[in-house]
């Protein structure tokens, strides 16, 4: 987990190198660099890895374990034998587990629409009936949540992310007496982008913590339980299960998908939650779908076989990315380690590594590096309204790039976090 960085002990030292670094950033910018680091998206190589899906289920192979001809209509809830696979990974019960199209964030898209038009199981209206909807977002966070949130005219309010996950006592204090206050948005398992996990005696506390909002939902976006980058592998806390236990079943709707397993635009995603939550849901998506894409759930289930073949593939995958990210952390300790000028995070899985500069130039390093073309995801991407108060994070997604182009960006990166750094200290 990102730490505020450390006041800039070294700014006579940055002022007085302040013309070495505008020479080196010109010989950068000359170089006529083409680079991306602005979204974690799999690499060709990645992908390549499911590529014998493609050929499957084949010719005549149809029909599924419980009869199901997958080329038709119907099974709204999905192949059971996949949701079986993926339920034995996220820790739930198959029958509390659907799997649907290729986009977790639709599922959550949805889900929020629904609450809006119709409420949850709870709800004494629909959200759109309340004067105001509060949703409490970890900071830094995903971008994509906030913008689910600004779409729809949600307020958003922050909490410091943790390595332990989001800041549960500052969670706990907003939710206990604003009834306004219905979701909180969560990545549970190395979160995007600092990588924290959530541990149990945070899930413990969330679940279980009082809110004037009978129907506050914690929308648990488990998007990287097996994106492991070392032989360290994290499990998820079992948030639906400790809901349970606590006496609020209905608290935790969790979000899932093989987006960065086998194919991002082919892949299938999951919801699971409690049984009222789950047929709540079922209800609504019966309207606007007669079920979801079998055939690709049938070549998915015959791809891994199982759970074990699941994480089988997900160790190919970071044979792939544990070496670029290694080379982002290493490039940051030679170029930055001593400098003062940077905290970056070290993480154990997922896809992103966060850095905090100096304050008040994130924005600044991010324009160098466009200057010197290397793409970065905009400063405040991972601050609601895209708008960070101290101006200090970049999100760093080196997933797609081959590795010597990583190291070239990050080389790239490191001059630009100086040279701003080197302003902000002569100024």
């Amino acid at each position: 987990m990102s730490t505020e960085p450390a006041p800039v002990t070294s700014g006579h030292d940055l002022t007085a190198r302040l013309d070495d670094l505008r020479r080196e950033y010109a010989d950068l910018q000359a170089r006529g660099l083409k680079l991306d680091l602005t979204r974690g998206k799999p690499s060709a190589e990645q992908l390549d890895l499911a590529e014998p899906m493609l050929a499957l289920p084949g010719e005549g192979v149809h029909i599924a374990e419980d009869g199901t001809d997958t080329r038709n209509y119907g099974g709204l809830a999905g192949l059971p034998e996949l949701r079986r696979i993926f339920a034995e990974l996220l820790g739930v019960p198959t029958e509390q587990l659907l799997a649907q199209g290729n986009a977790s964030l639709t599922l959550m898209y949805d889900t929020v629409v629904q609450a809006l038009l119709f409420g949850v199981p709870g709800s004494e209206r629909p959200w759109s009936r309340e004067e105001q909807i509060t949703f409490v977002c970890p900071v830094p966070g995903y971008d994509r949540h906030f913008a689910i949130c600004e779409e729809l005219g949600i307020r958003m309010v922050t909490v410091p992310m943790t390595p332990d996950g989001p800041d549960a006592e500052a969670v706990a204090a907003l939710v206990a007496d604003d009834p306004t206050v219905k979701g909180l948005w969560a990545v549970p398992t190395y979160a995007n982008p600092d990588g924290s996990v959530v541990s149990e005696a945070v899930a413990r506390r969330l679940v279980s913590m009082p809110t004037a909002a009978p129907d506050f939902r914690i929308f648990w976006d488990n998007a990287y339980a097996v994106h492991h980058l070392t032989e360290h592998e994290a499990k998820s806390a079992n948030a639906i299960d400790l809901a349970a236990e606590a006496g609020n079943p209905d608290r935790v709707l969790m979000y899932a998908s093989t987006s960065k397993i086998t194919f991002a635009g082919s892949g299938v995603a999951f919801f699971a939650s409690s049984p009222a939550n789950v047929s709540w849901f079922t209800r609504h998506l019966g309207i606007r779908s007669i079920g979801p894409d079998k055939v690709n759930h049938l070549r998915h289930a015959m791809f891994f076989r199982d759970a074990e073949g699941v994480r089988a593939h997900m160790r190919k995958h970071r044979e792939v990315l544990a070496p670029k990210f290694g080379a982002v952390v290493d490039i940051l300790d030679e170029r930055l380690g001593d400098t003062g000028v940077a905290t970056w995070t070290r993480p154990d899985g997922g896809y992103f590594v966060s850095v905090d500069v100096v304050p008040g130039t994130a924005s600044r390093v991010v324009q160098l590096a466009k200057e010197a073309g290397i793409a970065l995801t905009p400063a405040g991407a991972t601050y609601p309204y895209g708008r960070d108060p101290h101006d200090r994070n970049i999100r760093l997604a080196p997933s797609m790039p081959p590795l010597d182009e990583v190291r070239v960006a990050m080389d790239g990166v490191a001059t630009c976090i100086l040279l701003a750094a080197a302003e902000a200290a002569s100024a």
